[in-house]
């Protein structure tokens, strides 16, 4: 049906010429670069599980207030979900091919653009949107769809094929995405089992599970005796952001030299909790090994950990008595230090995690 005008028109989509068969947009400078390759690995392992099963039955409401049921394609149009960020490189990088997608088969499978909200502001979303001229729908990601399809880089493609299962999951605009939006394409109407699929999603939606030290310990929110401050972080922050946005990079390493000094003193605990965006468990041990953080360390590669705090930007700090309830939000160490010696001089609890 499409596949043969799909490829040529992605092709030519780059400055007029053809491109080697790795990358049908970008150039192969882009596609050889180690985090794209690492980014590749990545969101294909954690994609494999999704391979073939039903996509989240999820309703999104768009940049511009409208309202999406991606349960409502299923069956009769398949689905291109992009994550991405206005902070990441090889996002903006393949931004032409997803705006391709869009201009030449929107009428054919719905695009949508997913923005992580991760250390994000809807005015950046909005100038992003400008500067690259996209023009399919535009979300902001709650961590429903995030927790759904097993993010972990950006961008991740996720294509979901007519009958509502989903086809791939992957990070590079290569070959292998556009044969997915080809083959979703080509599938014809299938039924579509509403109600299990949706009772599957918000199963998957409520799941987070405990988190594991960098030591092998499972992390216990509280010990029943001191208040407990859990420091959100992200390794990579104060380096990949260092060109792209140096004031929010200037702010990680400032938080994270604070929070080193403040958890060397008595009377309340510390932990710290990786965002597992963009990060493993051996960045995370090598950030420890830059940042003598004297406090436990956990990777939390799902999200779970980040959404049941209602976290999306780092750093930040929660502040919990010594029973785990929550009694502080701050982005400072300093404020979180001294909401922990309130907690020890005058206990009090708010909401229990």
């Amino acid at each position: 049906m499409k596949a043969l005008p799909l490829l040529i028109l992605l092709a030519l989509a780059a400055c007029g010429r053809p491109q080697p068969s790795v990358s049908l947009i970008q150039g192969p400078k882009a596609q050889v670069q180690s985090k794209d390759s690492t980014g590749e690995d990545i969101a294909e392992t954690a994609g494999a599980p999704l391979i073939g099963k039903y996509a989240p039955a999820i309703t999104l409401t768009t940049l511009d207030g409208k309202t999406i049921d991606l349960a409502s394609f299923y069956g009769r149009k398949p689905v291109y979900l992009k994550f991405w960020a206005t902070w990441c490189v090889p996002c903006r990088l393949q931004m032409p091919h997803f705006e391709n997608v869009q201009r030449t088969l929107g009428k054919d499978i719905e695009v949508v653009a997913v923005n992580a909200d991760f250390n994000e502001t809807k005015e950046a979303v909005r100038q992003y949107r400008e500067k690259f001229g996209l023009t399919m729908p535009i979300v902001i990601d709650d961590g429903r769809l995030a927790n759904a399809l097993h993010l972990r880089v950006t961008p991740q493609h996720v294509v979901i094929g007519r009958d509502g299962r989903i086809l791939h999951v992957g990070h590079l605009a290569d070959a292998r995405l556009d044969h997915a939006l080809t083959q979703a394409i080509a599938e014809p109407a299938a039924t579509y089992p509403q109600a299990s699929a949706r009772a599957g999603a918000e199963a998957a939606r409520t799941s987070a599970p405990p988190l594991t030290t960098l030591t092998g310990e499972t992390m216990a929110l509280h010990d029943g005796a001191r208040p407990t401050v859990i420091f959100f972080f992200s390794p990579w922050c104060e380096t990949y952001l260092k060109s792209s946005r140096p004031a929010m990079a200037e702010a990680c390493r400032e938080t994270t030299v604070q929070a080193a000094q403040l958890s060397r003193q008595p009377g309340a605990r510390w932990l710290g909790v990786a965002a597992g965006l963009w990060a493993t468990q051996k960045d995370l041990a090598g950030y420890q090994r830059d940042h003598p953080l004297p406090m436990p360390l956990a990777l939390d590669e799902t999200g779970g950990f980040f959404r049941a705090f209602n976290i999306s930007d780092v750093p930040a700090f929660v502040v919990l008595d010594s029973a785990g309830h929550v009694v502080a939000r701050t982005r400072s160490a300093e404020q979180a230090t001294r909401a922990a010696a309130r907690v020890r001089a005058a206990p009090s609890s708010a909401k229990e995690l």
